[in-house]
């Protein structure tokens, strides 16, 4: 980055103030980018931002961080009303929707064409009619990672997943690290990025662990992991996209503590204080065990129903631990410190699960509320 010297009244009224040092930043292309503004929705950075998979839990979170201080954001979409709630995320004009199809090389180029930063999400951890997960997760991103080559893109991020290894006995980890593989070998300035599994409102977290009464799983639920905001990992991105030193970095994103999938119910359970009970069966925060094969052959079967079920794979990744990459770098390097934890936003999110009889219990007797009502009144 370059900063210009400029009189300390023309600073006062002019710079930004962004994630942005300087109000004249140069890419690594040589393109020259002025940034206008206080920093607020009305600034711009001058530099554009293509989010695949912009629609997602975190792309939706890091679309409007970098909307919000003026990154003009091109959002490529296949559902035209999934993508609608994006345009308010930032001032008229920076958001803008370019439709493509993943298996459209024109589309994918035309997504590409003008942006300074490409950000990749696209992933899934279970197949469609249309798309295996070996589809999603490595031929689309061959796709998008030889359309930035080609385009020469100044950044190019891709957002991969915990624990992707090519060599995993998970077909959602294992085609992550092949992607991984490929992203390297096509541009090796890529910045990758390996986020834990991300709580958030609409997360596949806290929404698989909490609602559910009973859970039959192949280890009761002793699965470990480090637990990660996703607002958290959206911070995280959009201070990589802008960083020039994180090129060809691979970080490890992920939360300050680790917990078990039981711990992590226990504690949803303990705010929400959902212990139905079923016949002679406890509740136990569904600590029940069965065959790895026999919950295969269940979520095998239930792939034919029309809606998104739990698929054999996610049975399988029940059984495999996070494991952190020593040798990859972690919010501390990006000079990001006070992550959140579980435990401090767990209500937020969950509170909405609990009976409304639970926020009553404590209150005052309907004889001391009708006093105080008066009482109030009056004054």
């Amino acid at each position: 980055m370059l900063r210009r010297s400029v009189a300390p009244s023309l600073r006062t009224r002019n710079i930004y103030t962004s994630v942005l040092e300087s109000d004249i930043n140069i890419t690594r292309n040589g393109k020259v980018n002025l940034s206008v503004g206080q920093g607020g929705r009305s600034s711009r950075t001058g530099y554009t931002a293509t989010v695949f998979g912009a629609s997602g839990f975190l792309g939706r979170y890091l679309t409007s961080k970098l909307a919000r201080h003026g990154t003009s954001v091109v959002v490529p979409f296949r559902d035209d009303m999934k993508k609608r709630f994006l345009k308010v995320t930032g001032d008229l004009g920076v958001v803008n929707f370019v439709e493509f199809d993943a298996r459209n090389l024109d589309s994918i180029a035309e997504s590409v064409a003008h942006s300074d930063i490409v950000f990749n999400l696209i992933g899934a951890d279970y197949a469609t009619k249309n798309f295996l997960m070996a589809d999603a997760n490595i031929g689309i991103t061959e796709r998008i990672t030889n359309a930035v080559k080609e385009a020469g893109n100044a950044r190019y991020v891709y957002v991969s997943s915990y624990n992707a290894n090519a060599a995993s006995d998970s077909i959602y980890y294992a085609t992550k690290g092949i992607a991984e593989n490929l992203v390297r070998d096509i541009i090796p300035d890529s910045t990758i990025v390996r986020p834990s599994p991300m709580y958030g409102r609409e997360d596949n977290l806290l929404n698989y662990l909490g609602p559910k009464l009973k859970m039959w799983t192949p280890n009761k639920n002793a699965k470990e992991i480090y637990p990660v905001h996703v607002l958290d990992v959206a911070r995280a991105l959009e201070k990589i996209g802008f960083d020039d030193s994180t090129v060809g970095q691979t970080y490890e994103l992920f939360g300050p503590k680790k917990l078990t999938f039981a711990e992590i119910r226990q504690m949803i359970h303990g705010i929400t204080q959902d212990f139905s009970q079923v016949g002679p069966i406890s509740y136990g925060f569904g600590e029940y065990e069965l065959p790895v094969e026999v919950l295969k052959f269940v979520a095998q079967l239930k792939q034919y129903l029309y809606w998104k079920e739990t698929n054999p794979d996610q049975v399988q990744r029940h059984l495999i631990h996070q494991q952190i990459d020593p040798a990859a770098k972690t919010f501390a390097d990006l000079g990001i410190t006070d992550t959140d934890q579980l435990a401090d936003v767990l209500f937020t999110y969950v509170k909405g699960w609990r009976h409304p009889l639970i926020a009553q219990q404590g209150a005052p007797s309907k004889k001391e509320l009708r006093k105080l009502r008066e009482q109030q009144h009056f004054i």
